[in-house]
């Protein structure tokens, strides 16, 4: 099976991902699919031209028979969040388009691997995991990946460090309830805190920026998406070169920490089959009660789609 990836959705974020995996040029064919007819041959025709600057990657309209050779498949399809709502104010209507897409694409290609960036990402991949539990391995959201990269970019600056060298992971819900595990984080292999000293202050403003940078640039220019797609080109090559990398997906929490039933971002080992492993985290008893709590926001969002 070649390198090919399918996007569900040519809006902003799925034709940023295709643009950016065209230029990372390591993708033999993107297929994009969108009911939006006239969005998606402007967004492939746009796309097309760019090619040639690039490498070669070849780019088309597609549909749900372009899964069937496809290893990863990209959900960045539904209701966008506007200014002034959350992620989880999406969920009855983007749920629908899940519960929809996810048995066309396992019924075309049984082996993809499906990586959900719509939201709210962590409920969604939830409800595509207990569609189909046998593949749970091979389904996982895009997560706080985004919110980590924030928080590092933030640290790095604070601390003039390239944020290649921070390791701090922000984990939970992706959204109001996310937490960092500062007890975990790190330059290099030297604890953040012996490294430079941040007061819980600093700390908190740190977050806030990270956590809040969507609302921010929401407010600015409506949607976010060089970011997310920088995300997924990256979460894609360590899915199509097995490169075993590890990123704050969303998957089931499988237990862990005595959180049951729901998705929600944890370090994870990314692969050719998906979701690898976990890496076993220490965290202090007030992190796993943060932890505990956002995943009882996501519990409570989900139980209220059957009221």
């Amino acid at each position: 099976m070649k390198n090919k990836v399918t996007i569900i959705g040519a809006g902003m974020v799925g034709s940023t991902t295709a643009f950016g995996l065209v230029a990372a040029n390591f993708t033999e064919e993107i297929a994009i699919i969108d009911i939006n007819n006239k969005l998606l041959k402007a967004q492939v025709m746009d796309l097309q031209q760019s090619v040639p600057f690039w490498g070669y990657t070849h780019i088309k309209e597609g549909n749900y028979k372009d899964v069937k050779d496809s290893k990863v498949v990209i959900i960045t399809c539904g209701s966008a969040q506007k200014e002034g709502e959350t992620r989880i104010d999406l969920l009855s209507k983007n749920a629908k388009i899940v519960k929809e897409i996810m048995p066309k694409i396992f019924s075309e290609n049984p082996s993809a691997i499906v990586i959900i960036v719509t939201n709210p990402v962590d409920i969604l991949t939830n409800i595509a995991i207990k569609m189909f539990p046998k593949k749970e391995q091979q389904i996982f959201g895009s997560g706080t990946t985004l919110d980590t990269a924030r928080l590092r970019f933030l640290l790095g600056e604070k601390m003039s460090v390239n944020p290649k060298s921070v390791h701090a992971y922000i984990v939970g819900e992706h959204g109001d309830s996310e937490l960092v595990l500062w007890s975990t984080a790190t330059v290099g292999s030297t604890a953040l805190d012996l490294f430079y000293k941040l007061s819980q202050k600093e700390k908190q403003i740190i977050f806030e920026k990270a956590k809040n940078s969507a609302y921010a640039i929401i407010a600015g220019k409506q949607s976010t998406y060089y970011a997310i797609a920088a995300a997924l080109v990256k979460l894609t090559k360590s899915v199509l070169f097995d490169k075993k990398t590890v990123y704050t997906v969303s998957h089931t929490a499988d237990g862990r920490f005595g959180i049951h039933n729901i998705s929600l971002s944890l370090p994870a080992v990314i692969g050719a089959k998906g979701v690898i492993k976990e890496p076993h985290l220490k965290i202090t008893a007030d992190e796993k009660r943060l932890l505990r709590q956002s995943a009882a926001v996501l519990n409570k969002a989900e139980k209220s789609l059957l009221l």
